[in-house]
């Protein structure tokens, strides 16, 4: 087998309306290279192309096939199926099969004309791609029915068969001040400044929430245990629901007055309880390296008191 072939080689082929456009875009979604249509005479040349530049090491190939394809012959593509195991790649067949009344009504909503019968009912392509196809479905490695499959269904299912790790969402954890704003990218904001806060302590104003001092002046607060925990089971909940919903990246943001103390320390800890858990989370911590300013605290104390005094307690 030459050096550049993929880890695995997939034949996403079958009736025509479905599914096969899904399950390659999800594919690629997942981290799958995907080529669809392509000339069965170019199979070979493009199984000895090689990886990209700067390329790791081969993404798995995704091919789809129906009767649209240039060359479509379905006994034909088993026996150059047969001659690539004995080529030593590792490749399988995906067959998308739908009964004919379900085929018809997409084909009806959608206004589309079968492939096979442009100027004819569908149902006569439909029949007669069944017939060309039969060879493929018997020789399948893998048999998906979407029949009573929607397109979100059908999306889970391939990722659940042919997600890897590098389905895993893009997790960041990061700490920010509200008085520069909160984060754009943000999909869930927590608001840390119901904490004690370490500003309005002389000896700890000028660390951060990376310093044990401050985290354990933030800690003593005694609202502190019961909420962390609640937001990390929150996490742990959502997180994995976030990853079957396909989502390429999640952040997770936490907030204080100036960016410097509470977020901080509160985005390091969650982000270590998600890493003992198997999570991979990054951190960011976006206005650590801003300058405390009492102008800033002294502000944001008044607002949540309601009056302009400060009695230089809390409120960062």
């Amino acid at each position: 087998m030459a050096e550049s072939a993929p880890q695995r080689i997939l034949l996403v082929t079958g009736l025509s309306g479905a599914g096969k456009s899904t399950v390659l875009r999800t594919l690629e979604d997942v981290g799958w290279e995907v080529v669809d249509n392509l000339p069965l005479s170019l199979l070979n040349s493009l199984l000895a192309a090689p990886a990209a530049a700067g390329a790791e090491r081969e993404r798995p190939l995704a091919i789809g096939l129906d009767s649209r394809t240039r060359g479509f012959d379905a006994e034909r593509i088993v026996q150059q199926i047969k001659g690539m195991a004995r080529d030593h790649y590792s490749a399988e067949t995906l067959f998308l099969e739908c009964g004919t009344p379900e085929l018809l009504r997409r084909y009806s909503e959608t206004r589309r004309r079968h492939p096979l019968a442009p100027d004819r009912p569908a149902i006569d392509g439909i029949a007669q791609e069944r017939e060309m196809m039969a060879p493929l479905k018997r020789w399948a490695d893998h048999l998906i029915d979407t029949n009573d499959v929607d397109s979100n269904a059908l999306r889970l299912q391939i990722r659940d068969r042919f997600g890897g790790e590098e389905d895993e969402p893009t997790l960041t954890i990061q700490s920010f001040g509200f008085a520069r704003g909160i984060p754009r990218n943000a999909d869930l904001v927590f608001d840390m400044r119901f904490l004690r806060n370490p500003h309005w302590d002389e000896a700890l104003r000028t660390l951060t929430g990376l310093d044990p001092a401050v985290a354990a002046h933030v800690a003593e607060d005694e609202a502190y245990e019961d909420a962390l925990l609640k937001i990390e089971e929150l996490l742990l909940t959502l997180l994995p629901r976030y990853r079957a919903e396909g989502k390429a990246y999640v952040s997770v943001a936490f907030g204080c007055t100036g960016g410097r103390h509470r977020s901080v320390h509160v985005a390091e800890r969650v982000a270590a309880r998600l890493r003992a858990v198997g999570f991979s989370p990054t951190l960011d911590h976006r206005d650590l390296a801003t300058p405390p300013r009492d102008g800033i605290e002294r502000s944001a104390r008044a607002s949540s008191l309601g009056t302009g005094a400060d009695d230089g307690s809390q409120g960062e």
